[in-house]
């Protein structure tokens, strides 16, 4: 092509803006409000309901309308935009935008908190529900904040932090519900999101609130807009940066703990909305606040519109927390690769507060003898019907079912360690793990479609459906970004819209009340009970080959979390190695997947505690936490199966309740920051 000939245009696209996605999303709710009402007692009833429920006739949907359909509209306007709003704060606090009102472990402690509450001391629900949600998400606040105040509430220690909380209240939950499952059967529909109404006290208690925190917001704006700056320059200029995180995440949380306590769970708004609008144009902080809120409300309320209108042909109760993530990771999967995002920078430091050892080779072996001891006592010490005994190394009665159920969680361990840190490194990302990347969430799609749509499947076919779920989850993460190179924040937005859609269906699974949803939540806890001696050794086979494939890959990971630019400089095939790392992460993944189910807490905590040790270098760290992984998951899986001895409890639990207190420990015992 001579040098002078004119460049080749290229096809221009509309320019996407947050004024285009929130109009479509403002005339469907007009539409669809429209339509009901029209469908009722007709456009002037309806209108007049809004103002009393009195009517010249005898008219009881004038008092449906008033009491109920006004009330639930006004409370997913609220509801959508307080938590559109947390999540800006949240991610403009923590710079990270995988941060959302549950961030904080707000939901957990709240769910928590109504689950023993019912159970314990069901008086207290008579002081108001909303009372008893607030109490427990402020404690997993205050807890959280007291873990990284020491460190002056840096964003990397309460981001990992909050998520430590999250799991640790979240495993709690799950332990109350797997013992309990009839008693707290309405807290499932809550915990899913609920937006059903029967008056105005809900709206009245919410609404001042929000206007409040709203206020609030808008008289931090100049001051959380200077977080944007890194830490020098934000001292610079004289900014007291503890206080003012305490103050924007303090206002996050307030804001997630009013809507949580009224309406339940709905994680969803808070995730998207803020990227959505940040995908759209919207850079400055002013500007996301607006929109977001904007698009939050009008999301939840086009998606409880819509899923009103549908309810009566459907079988089973469906939770609109639950709808709103089904409807909206649709639209940001379609968002994320016709947007631009931002260029290659180097991303900020992602690591737990530690140091580094003097002998991680010594550190290794002391874990791999740790992790042979706990395997021994494990596989031989047990309780049975006469008490505590110890199984001789040749009773093949015994051992047959202890022993391969200890080979797989420490094979599903070393794999979901490795992923976790194959994409915290990856993506510099504290909050990254396996399962953000939605490929446990497209297996866990697929087994639940066989458990409920397939006559009594069989071992075969479930893991058929699910190595089928992982493989579709792949295909379009990198359908979604083989055209940006991989780049690592398109990776995480689309591993998060994956995993929305199977909370989604999980929300509506549990909700549903049907008898299979028991084994749903076991599996879903990661248990090892249905493990075999064949699908022990596969597991152990499949860990230890894919661990030895990972080792070489420690030079990548080491450069990697420089940025892409400096690691094209450094001679790094940048798309190339990132696919690479993709595929090898959805192998790991898969594989522990299809044996002990979605488990994030071994894939999110393994690495950071192996860098607590003190692993910090790649090859090193990637041992230190498939060590760590795999002695956390057999220690587990042991404890797990005597603790409450006939009952089990299951095994990724009890790792979350052990790894996240030494987590809690080792963040709460970091050096102060000066």
């Amino acid at each position: 092509m001579p040098p002078d000939a004119p460049a080749a245009r290229r096809p221009c696209r509309p320019r996407l803006t947050p004024g285009a996605l929130c109009l479509p999303l403002a005339l469907g709710v007009l539409i669809l409000g429209l339509g009901h009402l029209l469908d009722g007692p007709g456009l002037g009833e309806g209108l007049a309901a809004l103002l009393t429920p009195e009517a010249p006739s005898d008219t009881p949907s004038r008092l449906v309308l008033h009491y109920t359909w006004w009330p639930r509209l006004a409370m997913a306007l609220l509801a959508g935009g307080g938590l559109a709003l947390a999540g800006v704060l949240m991610q403009q606090v923590l710079r990270n935008p995988l941060a959302a009102p549950t961030t904080l472990g707000v939901a957990s402690g709240a769910n928590l908190a109504l689950m023993a509450a019912s159970l314990m001391a069901p008086g207290l629900l008579g002081l108001g529900r909303e009372w008893v949600a607030l109490a427990g998400g402020g404690l997993a606040m205050a807890l959280v904040f007291a873990l990284a105040w020491r460190r002056g509430l840096a964003p990397v220690v309460v981001v990992l932090g909050g998520l430590v909380v999250n799991l640790y209240f979240g495993a709690l939950s799950m332990v109350l519900l797997l013992f309990h499952q009839e008693e707290l059967k309405g807290l499932l529909i809550w915990g899913a999101g609920s937006l059903s109404q029967n008056g105005w006290q809900d709206v009245a208690f919410l609404a001042p609130r929000l206007a409040i925190g709203g206020l609030l917001a808008g008289l931090l704006l100049r001051p959380l807009a200077v977080l944007a700056l890194d830490e020098a320059g934000a001292r610079s200029l004289g900014v007291s940066l503890r206080h003012l995180r305490l103050a924007g995440l303090g206002l996050a949380v307030f804001l997630t703990g009013c809507v949580v306590s009224v309406v339940g769970i709905i994680g969803f708004i808070g995730l998207a909305a803020p990227n959505i609008v940040r995908l759209a144009g919207a850079r400055r902080l002013g500007a996301r606040l607006a929109w977001s809120t904007l698009l939050g409300a009008l999301l939840m309320a086009a998606t409880d519109l819509l899923l009103q209108r549908v309810s009566g042909q459907l079988p089973t109760l469906i939770p609109t927390g639950a709808t709103t993530a089904a409807l909206g990771a649709p639209l940001l999967l379609w968002l994320i690769p016709r947007l631009r995002l931002a260029g290659e920078t180097p991303p900020r430091e992602a690591r737990a507060p530690g140091r580094r050892h003097p002998a991680p080779g010594r550190l290794a072996g002391g874990l791999a003898i740790a992790l042979l001891g706990v395997g021994v006592v494990a596989v031989l010490v047990g309780q049975g019907a006469d008490g505590w005994q110890w199984a001789a190394p040749g009773d093949w009665t015994r051992l047959q079912w202890r022993a391969p159920r200890a080979l797989a969680a420490a094979g599903c361990g070393v794999m979901l360690a490795i992923a976790g840190t194959l994409i915290q490194r990856l993506t510099a990302n504290p909050m990254a793990s396996p399962e953000v990347l939605g490929i446990s969430g497209g297996s866990a799609i697929a087994l639940m479609g066989a458990i409920f749509l397939l006559p009594a499947p069989g071992n075969l076919t479930l893991v058929a459906a699910g190595t089928l779920g992982a493989l579709a989850s792949l295909a379009v993460l990198v359908g979604l970004n083989r055209g940006s190179g991989f780049q690592p924040e398109r990776l995480l937005l689309t591993g998060v819209a994956i995993t929305a859609m199977f909370e989604a269906i999980k929300g509506v699974v549990l909700a549903g009340g049907d008898p299979r949803g028991q084994q749903v939540i076991a599996w879903l806890s990661g248990s090892t009970y249905y493990v075999d001696p064949t699908s022990a050794l596969l597991v152990a086979a499949a860990a230890l080959l894919l661990a030895l494939v990972a080792a070489p890959l420690a030079r990548w990971l080491e450069i990697l979390p420089l940025g892409g630019a400096t690691a094209t400089a450094l001679g790094l095939p940048l798309a190339r190695a990132r696919l690479a790392l993709l595929l090898m992460m959805a192998m790991l993944t898969a594989g522990a997947t299809l044996v002990v189910g979605p488990l994030s807490f071994v894939g999110l905590l393994a690495p950071h505690m192996a860098r607590l040790m003190g692993f910090a270098r790649a090859r090193s760290h990637l041992v230190g936490a498939a060590l760590t992984g795999a002695l956390l998951m057999v220690l587990a899986d042991g404890l797990g199966r005597q603790l409450l001895f006939p009952e089990e409890i299951p095994a990724g639990l009890v790792a979350t309740l052990l790894g996240g207190a030494y987590f809690m420990w080792g963040l709460q015992a970091a050096p102060a920051t000066r």
